[in-house]
């Protein structure tokens, strides 16, 4: 009997992807595939060939076409290369389920549809047709584009409520499952990493925002807010790597409640952030995949049992508030923030954090897993 094959296939160098991580390993441990593929992107400093466990394989593509320039035509020049050298080396591989992570790859699905009679999942990790970088020109272009291929995609899943009622109305499909970016789950006691790193008494609460440093995420405004409070007893660590790493570097030596912390590798993350009292997380309204965005990192906060605090975003909102484990600010401004700050602070933070731990006991990988096994096995059958 041939082996059955699956495909994962990303536009991206995929270093620290931990949910194409997540998904690749709950489906090779699911015994439904015998061989789960990862068709990436190759650069210098990473391994062509990288096998992640004995039924887990990836393959980062060298392109030929890399050196040239950005413009549009070469770009989509690379990204013929690109399709078709994978084409080439799974069209005899027994693929009978492509997943294609974002709109870039959605084009592969499909040819392996129409050619090689693969089922395709279409894994959108945001709305991303609405993200705050595209003018509305390119808007309308990627959203034809989705709109075509998206009606050959045997199961389209995504990451929030809102952007799958957004796609189901769009494109008039039906509503996509829901595939939250959960951890995994695990039990973790409180840990006082920072406060021996950085020296920060145990008389401070400390405030921890935790993922990409780059604009979008409120950043400037959170670190104005903390380097201009009053209240000697709380401190803001920073912790990630992005395009503002600088600005935050340069505020952790302005000013004594700013701290910045390099990111931390995805399996080693949680006693970082359980040692933290109160997790952030302030994502600006500037477009429809932020607004409706539910970001991972809210989940690990509540899996290291934290209080949030975090803005007035939809999907976010409802969460937090079903669980009543943090403060919701009202308005994205610098008073906001700081109303905020006061009104968590001023809550019983025991009583929050044992609500988190709630949230993190339903709202895990072990059960967005179950949906996704799901999935495939009807994919399968």
């Amino acid at each position: 009997m041939k082996s059955i094959a699956n495909l994962h296939v990303l536009l991206n160098y995929f270093e620290n992807d931990s949910r194409v991580l997540k998904e690749t390993k709950s489906i090779a441990n699911s015994e439904l595939i015998n061989q789960v593929y990862i068709a990436a992107l190759w650069k210098n400093d990473l391994k062509e060939f990288e096998l992640l466990d004995h039924n887990r394989l990836v393959w980062r593509i060298p392109l030929i076409t890399k050196k040239l320039a950005k413009n549009r035509f070469l770009q989509l020049i690379k990204y013929f290369e690109w399709l078709i050298k994978i084409i080439g080396k799974f069209k005899n591989k027994n693929i009978k389920v492509i997943h294609c992570h974002d709109l870039s790859t959605l084009a592969v699905g499909v040819l392996f549809r129409l050619f090689l009679k693969s089922r395709v999942i279409y894994d959108a990790h945001e709305y991303e047709t609405e993200i705050v970088t595209l003018d509305n020109k390119s808007k309308y272009l990627l959203k034809l584009i989705e709109s075509i291929l998206i009606k050959f995609a045997d199961e389209v899943i995504t990451v929030s409520q809102g952007i799958a009622e957004a796609y189901s109305a769009n494109y008039n499909i039906k509503t996509p499952s829901l595939i939250l970016n959960n951890p995994p789950y695990k039990a973790l006691a409180k840990q006082n990493i920072f406060r021996m790193e950085f020296n920060i008494p145990a008389d401070k609460t400390i405030f921890l925002y935790q993922g990409g440093l780059t604009a979008g995420r409120g950043l400037r405004l959170l670190m104005e807010v903390f380097g201009k409070s009053i209240r000697k007893d709380i401190v803001l660590i920073l912790m990630g790597y992005g395009s503002l790493e600088k600005e935050v570097v340069e505020a952790a030596h302005r000013y004594e409640n700013i701290f910045f912390h390099p990111a931390i590798p995805p399996d080693l993350l949680m006693p970082f952030t359980a040692s933290a009292d109160i997790g952030v997380c302030f994502i600006k309204k500037s477009c429809l995949s932020y607004y409706y965005c539910l970001p991972n990192k809210l989940f690990e906060y509540a899996m290291a049992g934290l209080p949030v605090l975090v803005n007035d975003l939809p999907e976010v909102k409802k969460m937090v508030s079903e669980f009543n484990c943090g403060t919701i600010i009202e308005e994205d401004t610098f008073n906001g923030i700081n109303n905020g700050i006061d009104r968590i602070m001023a809550a019983d933070l025991a009583h929050l954090g044992e609500n988190a731990l709630k949230l993190a006991s339903e709202y895990n990988w072990e059960n967005q897993e179950k949906c996704l096994i799901s999935i495939y096995k009807k994919m399968l059958s």
